[in-house]
């Protein structure tokens, strides 16, 4: 085959791939099967790569993920990519249809559209062809994403017409329905989940390597011009909605479920649908945006400092839910408190389906009078976790039932007993070998926070303990390929990188490896200032109460606790086997300065060149606490990437907000 044949045929291919895409993809009504179109990617695929001088950058080839990056460029945005200001009621909203009222002269029309929950971007096209794609960043510098975008099957690569340039902004999202699927994947694999669409939609269009992008089946919806001339029949676009509807017209798939509305009482009405109508919808949303819908009006109202004063966010309350609460089971967690656990009917919550809640402990239960039967209230706290709120007294029929806490383990019978120190009223068992003490101690062992085991999940855990290849956690340094890949689900590949894993964490240090550890009251933060102090696992054992208790925010509980895990003899014992494997026990951070002390940190959003963990350690470095939310006493938010909710708080607070550029100054200039 010539060059010129070559030429031809793959523009052919190219023409049908496309043509193709949008019945299936689109229209829902595929006119071939998937194995001629897979065809006809393929041979696609092999013309490019033996005449690559005949690759075009709209190629549908290119969606499938090209060359792995080694970081991310900035990008500065030509037209600011700013947030809007949210308001929490509806009279709150009415405040702000009645000022817009008031600076137009008239009852104003609005584009009303729901606020999808996802990473916003801004795509450039030139001549008609995709040429560039940008995170918002803190709406002035963002990171080019490009290649990852490309990959998002809903974003043309080449627009219907030439436009000389346009630039648009939209909302990556994970639909529900990927989400579902792909955190289901990685249970069975071991792996830890995502909490929610939109951290696994962030997370994915952030990975370097745009393959992994593809494989996650983002989308896009497109719901503002940035720049560019829109014309319509001669003219350019007056409204919002002309806009929209052009771009549609040009291949973009644009916000749905978007109406215009004229008047406080139709935009009222459309928020109401919106919200009733959040679990039919493929998205997650956040709430609604009310936006004046003609383009001179907005010019007319303005900008604010940092948000347009022609449009806000409405925020909607917490989701709650009406259901039946069926039974009640007892989880033995890793320090051998059990824990009540709701079984729920079934409900739709925040996006998700709940049939389960947390109900603590029988404190929770008595001081809300839940039993067993009872219609109760739940919702997700922070959109999250589901929570029971409250039961329905009125609606009971006589036949619910108390519920009280075994007097003996469910896990394996043995004793029980009252625990009001510490944790709070507890009830522990006390047995030392209880199974399921073992295969939680040895889950959170392998936890991200605490030895990072990648594809050490529960189920892989339960699979080892099962199959006999090790009864404690030491023994997963004894693992060897052979004794993994013929375990369910796994084999030789997976066996092989779980190996790799496990040798990796051998190196994560006493900080680590003091959480993993699992001693009572002891989380992330205080073993880190244990093993700032201590710096190494023999400096541990020789300690007393005296020793600990003198350590930055080590109170006596803890103090207590520490000595009588250090003075265990099965502590010694597991601890020197881990040595003997090569595990390394002594402090790998720096002796903590003095810079931060007293100060608390608050991290929102994705920063430019650190991941939040990065951050988290440099700031604990240097003597500071890092929080996961705002108060009145925190004293920096360090805001970055698509900041949410905890900026909001800052800002009503008075916070002051930085971002990574400044902290770093304030380090290097101590």
């Amino acid at each position: 085959m010539t060059l010129q044949e070559a030429r031809i045929r793959a523009e052919k291919l190219r023409e049908q791939i496309v043509y193709n895409s949008k019945l299936y993809y689109e229209n829902d009504a595929p006119e071939i099967s998937d194995y001629e179109y897979d065809m006809m990617f393929r041979e696609l695929t092999e013309l490019e790569e033996r005449f690559p001088e005949i690759k075009t950058p709209d190629s549908p080839t290119v969606r499938v993920g090209g060359k792995a990056l080694d970081r991310f460029e900035k990008y500065t945005h030509t037209v600011r990519m700013g947030s809007l200001t949210d308001v929490f009621s509806f009279e709150e909203l009415r405040e702000f249809t009645d000022r817009m009222d008031d600076l137009l002269g008239s009852e104003t029309e609005y584009s009303v559209e729901p606020k999808i929950d996802g990473l916003s971007v801004s795509l450039i096209y030139r001549d008609g062809i995709f040429v560039k794609g940008a995170t918002r960043g803190d709406g002035d510098v963002g990171e080019d994403v490009t290649e990852n975008l490309r990959t998002i099957k809903s974003i043309p690569l080449k627009l219907n017409e030439a436009i000389p340039y346009l630039c648009v902004r939209g909302e990556v999202y994970m639909p529900k329905k990927v989400f579902t699927e792909l955190n289901a994947v990685r249970e069975a694999a071991g792996q830890s989940l995502f909490a929610n669409p939109r951290n696994a939609a962030a997370g994915s269009l952030r990975q370097l390597d745009p393959k992994i992008c593809a494989s996650r089946r983002l989308e896009i919806l497109v719901f503002n011009l940035q720049e560019g001339d829109l014309y319509i029949d001669g003219r350019n676009a007056k409204t919002h909605t002309e806009s929209l509807k052009r771009l549609y017209e040009l291949g973009f798939t644009t916000v749905s479920h978007r109406i215009s509305a004229r008047g406080y009482e139709a935009v009222e009405k459309h928020i109401v649908y919106l919200g009733e109508s959040r679990d039919e919808l493929p998205f997650d949303m956040d709430g609604a945006v009310v936006k004046v819908n003609d383009l001179s009006d907005r010019v007319t109202v303005g900008e604010g400092t940092s948000t347009p004063k022609w449009a806000v966010a409405y925020k909607y309350p917490p989701e709650e839910k009406e259901t039946k609460l069926i039974s009640i089971d007892i989880q033995v967690g890793r320090t051998g408190v059990l824990t009540p656990t709701a079984n729920l009917e079934p409900v739709r919550l925040a996006g998700t389906t709940v049939s389960r809640a947390t109900l603590h402990n029988a404190q929770f239960i008595t001081d809300r009078d839940i039993r067993i039967g009872d219609t109760v209230v739940v919702r997700k706290a922070g959109e999250i976790i589901p929570e029971i709120i409250r039961s329905i007294p009125e609606k009971r029929s006589g036949d619910e039932e108390m519920f009280t806490m075994p007097d003996v383990c469910p896990s394996c019978g043995g004793r029980v007993v009252r625990d009001e120190c510490g944790e709070g009223a507890a009830t522990r068992c006390v047995n030392p070998a209880c199974p399921a003490q073992t295969s939680r101690s040895i889950t959170h062992f392998a936890s991200k926070g605490a030895m990072n085991i990648d594809g050490l999940g529960p189920q892989v855990v339960e699979l080892l303990l099962s199959a006999g290849k090790i009864k404690d956690i030491a023994d997963l340094y004894t693992l060897t390929v052979e004794d993994i890949e013929n375990l369910d689900r796994m084999g030789r590949k997976s066996a092989e990188n779980l190996v790799n894993a496990i040798e990796e964490s051998k190196s994560r240090g006493l900080e680590r490896l003091l959480f993993a550890l699992g001693i009572r009251q002891v989380g992330e933060v205080a073993a880190e200032e244990i093993a700032g102090k201590m710096r190494t696992l023999e400096n541990l054992f020789a300690a007393g109460f005296e020793d600990f208790a003198t350590i930055k925010d080590i109170g006596t509980i803890t103090a207590t606790a520490l000595v009588e895990f250090f003075a265990d003899p099965a502590t010694r014992e597991l601890c020197d086997r881990l040595v003997l494997l090569g595990v390394k026990t002594d402090a790998v951070g720096e002796e903590k300065g003095e810079l931060f002390a007293g100060l608390t940190f608050v991290l929102t959003g994705t920063l430019p060149t650190m991941t939040r963990d990065e951050a988290s350690a440099l700031i604990k470095q240097n003597g500071g606490k890092v929080s996961g939310s705002v108060s009145k006493k925190t004293s920096y938010v360090v805001a970055g990437d698509e900041a949410g909710s905890k900026l909001t708080k800052a800002k009503e607070l008075g916070v002051k907000i930085i971002d990574e550029a400044a902290l770093l100054q304030m380090i290097n200039n101590k």
